[in-house]
């Protein structure tokens, strides 16, 4: 059994319910699973796509952005999902280091491909809705050549199906490898945590690329048959219109878009009562946003996790206990989760320490890296890096994020990925960068520079150099030289004394 086996019950089971709703059209689980099944003989015969082979998508939200995540379970190969909003470096760095075969590839992102011919003309281009220069083919076209054994020996649930890259604390992106127990366990607690059963609708608008969007709803309503409506990308009025029409029962929405939703003209207006419930997490939830959706009678569950927690590991669940404001709630029903001190040993009850998960959610392996790998799991224990406590009866708070990661609108920026770009530039000796708060993203990146001397840069050379390398909501809202930055007797920058003389 594979992870694409649920697929298949699903459609022997209800062949003709819709499982993905997308842009007017209908993929019901018969066809859903025929398509799966098309892609997975196509991928084999014609790409030569093995057991372990990277299969990297980059495109926006689409049903067969699902079809090739369950295409790649039933080979035994490696789905690696692209953020197309980084810079087309940043993108091409992971498909070096993921080692990718085919790139499948929608239009709106095409301008990786002359680079991509120079520095990686072995990766093959598949392309989703346009006609692609040759030798690279559509879709479409891969699909009409499918035959023969759409699977691969030695295929189960213990083979690894994503890859999925976070911003490197050391400059460079880590990719998360999860298994497929882990989307089989991960949708296990996410039904217990939404109630979720095959009557529910869950409207999915958060991107693809991120294992929020992907996994806390979107793959385990199909496990469990129900039916998804996916959004290309995430609009505030598109999002409204579809609850508004459409009468979706489940949706996660970040602190981003939750803001974003609920200063809509359309907002008041907006009938919610179709949803059983709002789900977010991502970062620290700010209450009055809470406020906005459960003031209008919806209830909203909190989830707590990582890219490495596939990502559902600490939750508040649907009809439990919602009076501990701030708390992102238990331990899910098949992982542990606990407070330990630097030495691992666990921390009583209301006292601060680093929040551990363990279970068959958890990632395997950062791929190629093993030092990293070391450094995250203890005897099968992840170490998030993220501070909290937990209450007398085990209801956990998360005080702080990940060292000196930065939060913006919802996605994960680290600062060492903004310094590394900038120091590459040849007027700057030392680079400081941190996170500053902002109404609309939460936080922004600011950056402190010492020029090398005798250097003329100027804020706007060094804005112009960081645009080349990284992807906009990296890019530092500020620029600020100054003649040296603090740092330890180690000889590391003192973040949080920059945080100190920044303002608010």
């Amino acid at each position: 059994m594979d992870l694409s086996s649920l697929i298949a019950r699903n459609a022997a089971f209800t062949p003709d319910k819709p499982a993905i709703h997308f842009e007017g059209a209908t993929l019901t689980y018969a066809a859903f699973h025929a398509r799966i099944e098309a892609a997975a003989k196509a991928l084999k015969a014609e790409c030569g796509v093995g057991r372990g082979d990277r299969v990297a998508i980059l495109s926006l939200n689409r049903p067969d952005y699902l079809v090739l995540l369950y295409a790649c379970a039933r080979l035994g190969a490696i789905l690696v999902p692209l953020n197309w909003r980084l810079a087309v470096a940043e993108q091409l760095f992971i498909l070096s280091d993921a080692s990718v075969k085919v790139l499948v590839l929608e239009e709106g992102f095409a301008a990786i491909l002359p680079q991509l011919a120079t520095d990686l003309p072995d990766t093959r281009v598949v392309a989703l809705d346009f006609e692609p220069p040759a030798p690279a083919q559509t879709f479409e076209a891969l699909l009409a050549k499918a035959s023969g054994d759409g699977s691969n020996p030695h295929t189960d649930l213990s083979c690894p199906v994503l890859i999925v890259y976070t911003s490197g604390t050391t400059g460079r992106p880590k990719g998360a490898v999860l298994r497929q127990e882990a989307l089989l366990w991960n949708g296990v607690m996410s039904q217990h945590m939404h109630g979720l059963t095959s009557d529910d609708h869950v409207l999915t608008v958060l991107p693809f690329f991120h294992v929020g969007g992907l996994n806390i709803q979107t793959t385990p309503a199909l496990h469990h048959g129900a039916t998804v409506t996916i959004h290309a990308r995430f609009t505030p009025d598109s999002t409204l219109a579809t609850i508004a029409n459409d009468k979706p029962t489940l949706t996660v929405l970040v602190p981003a878009t939750i803001q974003a939703v609920s200063e809509h003209p359309a907002w008041k207006t907006t009938d919610l009562s179709c949803l059983r419930a709002v789900s977010t997490g991502s970062s620290i939830v700010p209450p009055h946003l809470i406020a906005r959706f459960t003031d209008r009678g919806i209830p909203v569950l909190q989830v707590y996790g990582s890219t490495e927690t596939c990502p559902i590991a600490v939750y508040t669940r649907l009809g439990g206990d919602h009076t501990r404001i701030g708390s992102t709630g238990l331990p899910g029903l098949s992982c542990e989760a606990r407070i330990v001190d630097d030495a691992g040993n666990e921390r009583p009850a209301h006292t601060a320490g680093e929040i551990v998960v363990r279970g068959p959610n958890v990632f395997y392996e950062y791929w190629g890296n093993e030092a990293a790998t070391r450094d995250a799991l203890h005897d099968g224990w992840y170490r998030t890096g993220d501070i909290g406590t937990r209450d007398a009866d085990g209801y956990f708070f998360v005080h702080d994020r990940k060292k000196n990661m930065i939060i913006s609108g919802g996605e994960n920026v680290y600062p060492a990925e903004i310094e590394r770009v900038i120091l590459e530039h040849p007027d700057v000796a030392d680079v400081g960068v941190i996170g500053m708060a902002d109404p609309k993203w939460q936080e922004v990146p600011v950056a402190y520079v010492v020029l090398r001397p005798d250097c003329q840069c100027t804020v706007e050379i060094l804005k112009a150099h960081v645009a080349t390398q990284l992807a906009r909501f990296k890019h530092p809202r500020d620029i600020i030289f100054v003649a040296d930055l603090p740092r330890t007797a180690l000889g590391k920058v003192q973040h949080f004394k920059l945080k100190q003389n920044t303002p608010s």
